[in-house]
């Protein structure tokens, strides 16, 4: 679960900036979903490529890696009891 680890100490910095609260394991439903929510802004093709300004390869590794969070999130639902939230943007 290292990927989501990752992933949610890097927007629990932000969450901190703009003054909401961190997510903590256990996650609830709704840290589940507002990940999930997330990974499909984060995976959509402006913020994906920033704007043009990275590389293909770049890109790909950036999906890679959502890709192991995605997968890492579905696991943890999974063993928890909760629903998996639709990430529209993973192919």
């Amino acid at each position: 679960m290292k990927n989501l680890q990752a992933y949610i100490d890097q927007k629990n910095t932000w969450n901190t900036i703009f003054g909401q609260a961190p997510m903590t394991f256990p996650l609830s439903q709704t840290d589940a979903d507002k990940i999930a929510s997330t990974l499909d802004s984060d995976l959509s093709p402006e913020n994906l490529h920033c704007d043009g300004e990275i590389s293909q390869t770049q890109a790909q590794n950036k999906y890679n890696y959502y890709g192991r969070v995605i997968k890492e999130l579905d696991r943890y639902c999974a063993g928890q009891g909760l629903t998996m939230p639709q990430v529209y943007e993973y192919y």
